[in-house]
């Protein structure tokens, strides 16, 4: 079955109203061989497009992941990735920030992770933390050290937003291109795989009563969630809602979606002049020769 990835773009200036987006879609697998057989057509696909991407050394991919905690995020990266040559991605988890980072703008910590040229980057959450979580705990505004009257703002965040739409736009300006993924989970999905947390004993390491406690504040994010979406998804750098309630689809959506991106690219392998040319073929005879004894 052929992904429409249109299905799951949220154009420019929409209204997003996350209750009528899907978190479950009919899978584009028959069954589980079929799915791992189309997952790794992709890996390797992708594969193939990273080593061009690297060559041709013109652009960069930034990918960020967005969503509610047991999302899927690391399992998505982990597996939609697995063929990419390790020398040319860098992959980065933003926690809570530090106290140096805290002595900065908002945007300083992300940047300095962004990737180079030839080069993809992984954001497993991003500078999107600072009008989500922060926007449903302002309290942690107070330890960002602004000033009262930025703090008090009433347009703080539509200023943040219009700082990342900004940034986006320049990166885009000088080769990155940006897709950003928000994992769209049910809150019943969310409990079954936090219970599965709790009852299976490899994953016990990835729970804690912070889960439960940031999970009160559903509606919360989801409204965040709604105003971000609608504020920073443009022509230049789309956000995706992409369903995440069946981890193989969300997988399959993802890795097709990033494979369209590369698609855009104008990318080839550096063309050999006769200079070149020339210069390979002496390196040929000198190999060629035999070695000559001490």
């Amino acid at each position: 079955m052929k992904i429409n990835t249109k299905d799951f773009c949220v154009a420019p200036g929409d209204k997003v109203k996350l209750k009528k987006w899907a978190t479950h879609v009919k899978p584009f697998y028959k069954s589980k061989n079929e799915y791992e057989n189309l997952l790794q057509e992709k890996v390797n696909e992708l594969s193939t497009k990273q080593k061009l991407l690297y060559a041709s050394n013109h652009y960069a991919l930034l990918v960020i992941f967005q969503g509610m905690d047991a999302a899927g995020k690391d399992s998505i990266i982990q597996h939609v990735m697995s063929g990419v040559n390790p020398q040319g991605c860098e992959v980065f988890s933003f926690k809570a920030p530090s106290e140096a980072e805290l002595k900065h703008d908002f945007l300083w910590r992300a940047t300095c992770r962004l990737p180079e040229r030839g080069r993809i980057g992984i954001f497993n959450r991003s500078y999107y933390e600072e009008v989500l979580i922060v926007r449903v705990h302002p309290e942690f505004l107070i330890r960002q050290g602004l000033p009262e009257e930025l703090r008090n703002d009433k347009r703080i965040w539509e200023k943040r937003f219009e700082s990342i739409v900004d940034l986006e736009n320049h990166l885009y300006n000088n080769g990155t291109r940006v897709i950003k993924f928000y994992l769209h989970l049910s809150k019943e999905e969310q409990q079954k795989r936090f219970l599965r947390r709790i009852e299976v004993p490899d994953k016990n390491w990835k729970f804690s009563l912070t889960d439960i406690h940031e999970r009160q504040y559903w509606d919360e994010y989801m409204h965040a969630y709604e105003d971000c979406l609608k504020a920073t998804s443009t022509q230049q750098a789309p956000w995706y809602i992409v369903p995440a309630d069946d981890k193989p689809n969300a997988r399959l959506i993802v890795s097709q979606i990033i494979l369209e991106a590369f698609s855009e690219l104008k990318m080839a392998y550096p063309k050999v002049d006769a200079a070149r040319r020339q210069e390979l073929q002496t390196i040929r005879e000198e190999l060629l020769k035999p070695l000559k004894t001490r």
